[in-house]
């Protein structure tokens, strides 16, 4: 049997514990981390990012075999499952950590991430502009433990159930055919 050849995604939606709960139930995604990137200093720890004085934005690495979900559809799942017209926010969020953000890992990657934004604003999908910025990737740094798989291990947390919740549930509405099975 021939060994899956997997590409990696780069992907800040805001909060990273929406979007990795998000994407942990897409098939054809293997792997999703929790963590930071396109800040200006090393190693750091959430308890600065959130300050917003490290330019870093809360993201997701995600590790995923393109035979079974392509990155273009997991950029329709990004820009279904969050706001990408508010400029460093999401819903009660607020900060550039929070911003809306793709980064690409080939000109591949970037192409397909402007076609999709242009795509998008052509069919005036949302009432305002995207604003997601599409960035070459960078350095990725891997969150504290207490932040990885936060919503299938706290799911009666007032916020899991009122933010996170209805953006999963539009995942299996309107993706449902890209849902894992045991999602």
């Amino acid at each position: 049997m021939e060994e899956q050849q997997l590409e990696k995604a780069t992907l800040a939606g805001g909060c990273f514990w929406c979007t990795e709960a998000v994407f942990q139930r897409v098939e054809g995604v293997k792997k999703v981390t929790s963590g930071f990137t396109g800040g200006n200093i090393k190693n750091p720890p959430y308890r600065e990012v959130v300050t917003g004085r490290t330019g870093h934005a809360e993201a997701i690495e995600i590790e995923f075999d393109p035979n079974i979900v392509t990155f273009e559809e997991l950029l329709y799942i990004f820009f279904a499952t969050h706001d990408p017209t508010t400029l460093n926010r999401q819903q009660n969020d607020v900060g550039t950590h929070y911003r809306s953000a793709i980064f690409y890992y080939t000109e591949q990657q970037k192409e397909t991430a402007e076609k999709v934004i242009k795509e998008l604003e052509e069919q005036k999908t949302f009432k305002d502009p995207i604003v997601t910025e599409v960035s070459p990737a960078g350095q990725f740094y891997v969150a504290e433990q207490e932040h990885h798989d936060y919503y299938n291990q706290n799911r009666n947390q007032p916020y899991c159930r009122v933010i996170i919740d209805p953006k999963v549930q539009k995942l299996k509405h309107t993706f449902s055919k890209k849902v894992k099975s045991e999602a």
